[in-house]
């Protein structure tokens, strides 16, 4: 895809909004758009004849609803799409099916009244278009802010901490593809898992039903974070969709903080964020774990976990949706193993279990 541009279908009932898609997607230098059909039965058609690289799908339509189609089409002609609609602002479970029926990602519909939210929405988009280009939908498989790129610095410094606790913690941090990788490993985890903090590039309003959705999978309880909460085992704490999630001590506990500083690495929550603060407060203590995601976010600071005496995991490319931020953690030399989704929970429960941390087998 480096010599040729991104190849994008539009599928959306609303002649307006497959207006503004096309606008959206032809200003950018390296995608096109090759058409936009009202419907699935007509999207079906036009994928035929014009070979796609991405789709954008909506989920409400007539004769065939989103859903409907994304699930034949990932059966009969598996390929990257986007799920674009009105429904994901509610955090409705339908987002989460379509993302694990194979959806690489999604986003809202467009707000055509605030010029600014357009712009923002343009960006959002088309690097989600991006990131579906390069994705493995073979596989089961949310959204930066303009700003500039500022390091986990611009929330708390490095330091070098004094541990004085022996309480291990799992931190996580995903993106484009997390939610089914997330699944994947706290599904494995007993119920005396040590306590666990997770971020995922999500919208605010997807954070909490997130969370409640895996706390119906898992053994552990799962929710969204809150500030100033106590960390326990047995427990996963979801980085709210508008606040960094950092890890504290008040005296001998381990403690959440959220923050609602400025973006970093343009997300907020910022992967990097949770790692830097859990390499300041726990080091050795903590385990990291980089899944699946577009950019950059989380390599430095899962390399300042491992500098701090954590042990590490990357994903790897082969089991990822987008290897993007385990690939440039691995090449910053911040991981300590590379290993396949289906082992992580695996492998850190084992590491746990050697080096004091109290878990079972998966």
């Amino acid at each position: 895809m480096e010599n040729r541009k991104i190849k994008v279908l539009v599928i959306d009932d609303s002649a307006l909004i497959r207006s503004v898609m096309k606008e959206i997607i032809d200003r950018e230098k390296d995608m096109e758009c090759v058409g936009a059909a009202p419907d699935p039965l007509v999207a079906r058609e036009m994928i035929k004849a014009l070979n796609p690289d991405v789709l954008t799908l909506d989920v409400e339509m007539p004769k065939m609803d989103g859903i409907d189609f994304l699930e034949r089409l990932m059966r009969l002609r598996p390929m990257p799409v986007i799920m674009v609609s009105t429904l994901t602002e509610r955090g409705s479970d339908i987002t989460f099916r379509a993302l694990a029926l194979g959806a690489v990602d999604f986003v809202s519909k467009p707000k055509m009244d605030i010029a600014r939210g357009m712009e923002e929405y343009a960006i959002d988009i088309t690097d989600k278009i991006r990131a579906a280009a390069q994705s493995r939908v073979h596989k089961i498989v949310a959204a930066p802010v303009i700003q500039e790129k500022l390091s986990a610095d611009a929330i708390l410094p490095r330091v070098a901490g004094r541990y004085s606790s022996t309480e291990k913690l799992i931190i996580i941090g995903a993106s484009t593809g997390g939610t089914e990788a997330i699944k994947e490993v706290l599904i494995r985890f007993p119920a005396d898992v040590p306590g666990i903090l997770v971020t995922q590039h999500m919208p605010e309003n997807f954070t909490k039903s997130f969370a409640d959705r895996l706390n119906s999978l898992c053994k552990i309880s799962v929710k969204e974070a809150e500030h100033n909460e106590r960390v326990l085992p047995g427990h996963a704490y979801i980085a709210p969709g508008h606040s960094h999630l950092l890890l504290k001590r008040s005296g001998a506990n381990y403690m959440t903080e959220l923050s609602q500083g400025p973006p970093v690495n343009r997300h907020r929550p910022s992967v990097d964020v949770l790692f830097r603060s859990a390499a300041n407060v726990a080091g050795a203590n903590a385990l990291g774990v980089i899944l699946t995601g577009m950019g950059k976010d989380g390599a430095q600071g899962l390399l300042e976990m491992k500098n701090a005496g954590c042990h590490t995991i990357a994903q790897d490319e082969d089991t990822c949706v987008v290897f993007g931020m385990p690939r440039e953690a691995i090449a910053l030399g911040g991981a300590c193993e590379v290993l396949s989704l289906q082992n992580v929970a695996r492998r850190t429960l084992e590491y746990l279990a050697l080096h004091g941390g109290k878990s079972s087998r998966v």
